[in-house]
């Protein structure tokens, strides 16, 4: 038998055994006991207006043939008993089974200070809720929702580790407890700390992954890239969020699949929101985005040049699903092989006014960066302006005298498709486009002159966020995560990351 089959059951119980034994009573031992009992007996005197009840005693020999089931407690103890607990003796005596309680070690004082950056003052969409120390649970990792998207809970453990090169290593000693966390279904991290050897942060694994190692007979190591910082903990919140939105719709998303077949084919289209009330927001924006890229993909054969795209998208949090989803990559590479190339215009222009970077946390200006970043990756040169003008101008790709409307990002409808070559309707879009090509804020005649200028306005440190890209791709995010929804993939931001990196190498000679 496996350390991982060891939460098992033991031996069985009375109930009564288990209610003496719980933390808020504790009185299992006969002294705790027979204090406990002079307190049972006064409150049942009372509560029943029978004085005589207070004088009742037991004998430390009836109790444990209580605690051992064989004997059933008679006339008054048995009134006393099912008075204090609320039971029958009936009920108190029947078998329970015991379990093991395998509980970590003492967490040191200084990783329950770094613990405290999952709280509400590192992040705003960060919070711990304490769990039940006396079964050696840390707690639940509340990860909140934002503007358009519903946040989400995750399990967390904590556990002391000691660097050993280049990994945080968790001590055997935590092993049974590291095994009876990650068995369960439920999706979990672990957090390794080296607080009690005089180290700092936290680093990152999920609980699945931490299963699959032991499963293979392998220690459970994180890699120091994984530490928890503004850029992990980016990844982090969007991947759960946007995962369990997803997994909370399953069902209504496999049942759409056809309906959403038919509305590709068809020339315009805008359902309105109260039309699939069964999708959360974030359900409803995958159905939103598959939509607009399946609807634009069937059209870009129609185009007679190299077209221009707009993003609606100004916040990290409604960039999240272009780093996630997976038909967001199928349609990017479908593009970039159509258009991408040397010497191509292709171009994507982005609307970001300095009050949508002001009002964003750091973690948030990441994913809007990384996002803009993988655009430039699969070649496409990325404009931006912080006009807030043309912050309610819908997406749409233009080439020549021809628009094609496609747009979920703070839509009415769960998408608004269309496509129009009437030169009064298409004029907007070429103003649009034009402006902002001519006057973009991350101009430069490379992508790494055009992502630095980029960093600057969102006021991120450059040499930072390439370092740690560079870091984090070396160890790959599969290896640290794992979506659950099939609708998800971390390859393309896997790839956008080791992009960054090798960008920032270039200056500084990694």
């Amino acid at each position: 038998m496996t350390q991982m089959e060891e939460t098992r059951v033991r031996t069985v119980v009375p109930l009564l055994y288990h209610l003496l034994n719980a933390p808020e009573l504790n009185c299992l031992s006969w002294p705790k006991f027979r204090v406990l009992w002079n307190v049972m007996a006064k409150d049942a005197a009372k509560g029943l207006q029978d004085p005589r009840l207070a004088r009742v005693q037991v004998s430390q020999a009836t109790y444990k043939r209580w605690l051992a089931g064989t004997h059933v407690p008679r006339g008054d103890l048995c009134t006393i008993l099912e008075f204090f607990f609320g039971k029958s003796v009936e009920t108190l005596l029947q078998l329970v089974p015991v379990r093991d309680i395998v509980r970590p070690r003492p967490l040191d004082r200084r990783t329950l200070t770094a613990a405290r950056s999952l709280g509400d003052y590192t992040w705003s969409t960060s919070r711990h809720v304490p769990g039940e120390p006396d079964a050696g649970i840390f707690g639940s990792w509340e990860l909140a929702g934002g503007r358009h998207f519903d946040g989400t809970s995750i399990g967390v453990q904590i556990y002391e580790a000691e660097p050993r090169g280049d990994v945080m290593e968790i001590s055997s000693a935590d092993l049974p407890h590291l095994e009876t966390f990650v068995r369960s279904s439920r999706r979990g991290v672990i957090l390794a700390s080296p607080g009690a050897v005089g180290g700092s942060g936290l680093y990152v694994l999920d609980a699945a992954l931490a299963r699959q190692s032991l499963f293979v007979g392998q220690d459970p190591r994180v890699p120091l890239a994984y530490r928890l910082d503004d850029l992990l903990y980016a990844i982090i919140w969007a991947l759960h969020v946007v995962d369990d939105g997803l997994l909370a719709d399953d069902n209504p998303l496999s049942d759409r699949a056809e309906e959403l077949r038919h509305y590709v084919n068809i020339s315009n289209s805008a359902p309105p929101r109260s039309d699939m009330p069964d999708l959360s927001p974030i359900g409803a924006a995958w159905l939103g985005s598959s939509l607009c890229a399946q609807y634009i993909v069937r059209h870009l054969g129609d185009l007679t040049e190299v077209p221009a795209f707009w993003t609606r998208e100004a916040t990290g949090e409604e960039c999240a699903p272009w780093l996630l989803f997976r038909h967001k990559h199928d349609y990017l590479q479908n593009v970039a092989d159509r258009f991408a190339g040397p010497g191509s215009s292709l171009g994507r222009a982005f609307c970001v006014p300095e009050s949508a970077v002001q009002s964003s946390e750091s973690y948030e200006r990441i994913l809007l960066f990384l996002t803009i970043a993988m655009m430039e990756m699969y070649g496409v040169k990325v404009w931006l302006t912080p006009e807030q003008e043309y912050q309610e101008v819908e997406g749409f790709v233009l080439a020549r005298n021809q628009a094609i409307l496609a747009n979920w990002v703070r839509e009415e409808s769960v998408w608004r498709v269309a496509t129009t070559s009437a030169r009064r309707e298409v004029a907007p879009y070429q103003e649009v486009i034009g402006h902002v090509r001519a006057h973009s804020l991350v101009d430069g005649p490379t992508p790494e002159a055009r992502l630095q200028a980029l960093a600057d306005y969102l006021d991120l440190d450059w040499t930072w966020l390439t370092g740690r890209c560079h870091d984090l791709a070396e160890e790959g995010l599969t290896s640290m995560l794992r979506p659950r929804s099939r609708l998800l993939t971390l390859k393309a931001l896997d790839q956008t990351l080791r992009y960054i990196g090798r960008l920032g190498s270039l200056n500084d000679g990694r």
